[in-house]
């Protein structure tokens, strides 16, 4: 082997590691387009001894919470995506409900859904359900009930295509969530959405987007927020 070719071996690999870590966001609150409502950062969060339809929190930072009742405006985030994999930990109150929207257009629901036999597309895990103005379709159930009890935190995963335009701006591929894990365990694969779900950011498709958590259905909390262009 020659020092070229040695030298090749020792730092290639660092410039592909660098270049993975700046495709590579750990998301911040000032990640997110102001205002922000009553959105805040603790420390941590737990349910409520008193009521289990409420979260309490404490001190400290790392995990964002939509305020103390829960209905507040969605997190936007100032930058645009395309292609992403993106992974973040959520917890839910007793019955409430989220969601986690790719480009803002295309809902991964977060719901209480423990216990459930059946999961539909509403259920945690679910592609939501698109909306004409008079009725749901389309929605995608996940595969299995993957759901923890509410005050748990759970871990969701998400691989996802955006749609594909031609030089026309005519779509020449739908949206695509190649793969997407609740609690390790995969709920959808190789799922097409067909145009934005029902509660999107607007009903337009376009090749970048941004990241939407939604903040106006129950209480919520996220951390450890992690997205990577691909």
């Amino acid at each position: 082997m020659s020092k070229k070719q040695f030298l090749l071996v020792i730092i290639w690999p660092l410039l592909m590691f660098n270049q993975a870590l700046s495709q590579q966001k750990k998301m911040t609150l000032d990640d997110f387009e102001a205002p922000i409502g009553e959105w805040f950062e603790c420390g941590e969060v737990k349910l409520n001894s008193v009521d289990a339809k409420r979260l309490t929190s404490l001190r400290g930072e790392g995990v964002f919470v939509n305020g103390k009742a829960g209905r507040i405006i969605n997190l936007i985030s100032k930058e645009n995506f395309q292609d992403v994999h993106l992974t973040l930990e959520f917890m839910v109150s007793q019955g409430s409900n989220s969601g986690v929207y790719l480009q803002g257009r295309y809902e991964i629901q977060i719901f209480d859904s423990w216990g459930k036999e059946n999961p539909v597309s509403w259920d945690c895990g679910g592609i939501y359900a698109r909306y004409d103005g008079t009725k749901t379709y389309e929605g995608i159930a996940p595969l299995t009930n993957a759901c923890k009890a509410p005050g748990e935190w759970q871990h969701l995963e998400i691989e996802f295509n955006a749609p594909r335009f031609n030089a026309n701006g005519e779509k020449t591929k739908h949206a695509m969530f190649k793969k997407v894990k609740l609690n390790g365990i995969t709920v959808h694969e190789n799922a097409a959405v067909t145009g934005p779900t029902a509660s999107s950011l607007d009903e337009i498709e376009e090749p970048l987007g941004p990241l939407m958590l939604q903040g106006d259905h129950g209480p919520v909390a996220y951390r450890n927020i992690v997205i990577t262009k691909r």
